[in-house]
């Protein structure tokens, strides 16, 4: 290959790379099935996390059991069929968590904040839920996200959801 083909080559990798990064770094749909969006019941900048969703027994089940570690804007959000009274434990978890209960119109009815790692003690919230979010702990405290805070995603019946999915939002990212 000549020098001229590959300076060419190598050019055009380098813009392909770097519109691929631009396009990463840009906010991704507030309603992404894998983005948790919250904002604070009280006003401020929404937060975004990056979920895995729970959404069958089994996965519910498991939830993040025997994860040492989580990036601070990952979490687990858990879906439930019906929204419907639940508890959870900290059985087999290491890391720390505040877990948010939340209703069918996306709204944080309750904040668990700091679940003690391995506890089995039962952790309700408090009437029935929809979803839960898992997210590490201290996070809700320090994002504002206690009750009242709502929950922008496509599980959410859109017609009642509190926050319905729109044209996008920018959030930041807990770190």
């Amino acid at each position: 290959m000549s020098r001229r083909r590959a300076a060419a080559l190598a050019a055009a990798l380098a813009l392909a790379g770097g519109a691929q990064g631009a396009r990463a770094a840009q906010p991704a749909d507030a309603c992404a099935e894998d983005a948790a969006v919250l904002r604070p019941a009280g006003g401020g900048a929404a937060a975004r996390f990056s979920v895995e969703i729970a959404d069958d027994p089994a996965e519910r089940a498991r939830g993040l059991m025997g994860r040492r570690a989580m990036p601070a804007d990952h979490g687990m959000l858990f879906v439930f069929e019906t929204p419907r009274p639940v508890a959870f434990w900290m059985k087999d978890t290491p890391l720390p968590l505040d877990i948010l209960f939340i209703d069918a119109r996306g709204v944080v009815t309750r904040v668990h904040e700091r679940a003690t790692p391995f506890s089995e003690t039962p952790l309700p919230s408090g009437g029935p839920a929809a979803m839960t979010l898992e997210i590490n702990a201290g996070l809700a405290r320090r994002l504002g996200l206690g009750p009242g805070a709502q929950l922008r995603h496509p599980r959410l019946d859109q017609t009642r959801a509190a926050w319905p999915c729109a044209a996008p939002d920018q959030a930041r990212r807990p770190g």
